[in-house]
């Protein structure tokens, strides 16, 4: 796997989010708004890319991200969402607090530091904000994910994501003591309302309305 400057691995992982993993072209205009830069200056760096064989460019068409652009790209992603789950979990960060650490830190080169990382954190398969880290082969292992408001009485699940990642509603389930991989118990629901009683970690009960219910996204065991 060849190795990018940081500017140009921000361009690729900026590509392949864009082209969703490479099923869509992306304009130069769609690359310069999402990085804040001019129209010009993407185009440099399109064509500093394209010779590298990591995207392709099609004159008026756009550019999109090749097989090796994938596994770089993807190689990038593992690293900034481990490092998010080690800067909330081992550190303490609070979850909306740690996107631009990332950022810097997805640039170490260290492929043994990453997968000592990976180990320490016991393999995480989902960063704090319930998105999915890709192994070292750049494989995503995606299981099928349920809304909370349709699972039955007595079912057991596991928080991995939400539709709502606005700061007040995080700030809701800060409160509730719900974090990504907590584990869910359905203890109740009422049919008046569609709000629930859920037990929390094999600790806390809580009641939460349908609102809530329904943004909140995960797998049963």
């Amino acid at each position: 796997m060849q190795e990018l400057s940081l500017a140009e691995e921000n361009y690729l992982k900026t590509i392949y989010h864009l082209s969703s993993a490479g099923q869509q072209q992306v304009s130069t205009n769609a690359i310069a708004q999402r990085l804040n830069t001019k129209p010009a200056s993407v185009s440099d760096m399109i064509n500093k890319l394209a010779d590298k064989g990591v995207i392709t460019h099609v004159k008026y068409q756009g550019v999109n991200i090749t097989e090796e652009g994938k596994k770089i790209a993807l190689h990038i992603i593992r690293k900034h969402r481990l490092w998010e789950v080690f800067l909330v979990n081992k550190l303490k960060f609070h979850w909306d607090e740690v996107h631009e650490i990332a950022e810097q830190l997805e640039h170490v080169k260290s492929p043994l530091l990453i997968s000592r990382l990976d180990k320490f954190l016991d393999y995480p398969k989902y960063d704090p904000h319930g998105d999915p880290i890709p192994d070292e082969d750049g494989v995503i292992s995606l299981k099928p994910r349920s809304i909370l408001s349709e699972l039955e009485i007595g079912t057991t699940c596991q928080l991995v994501s939400m539709k709502d990642t606005g700061d007040v509603f995080l700030n809701y389930l800060d409160k509730l003591g719900m974090k990504i991989g907590s584990k869910i118990r359905i203890l109740d629901k009422i049919e008046y309302d569609g709000s629930m009683e859920i037990e929390i970690d094999h600790e806390k009960k809580v009641n939460i309305s349908r609102q809530a219910a329904d943004n909140l996204l995960v797998i049963t065991e």
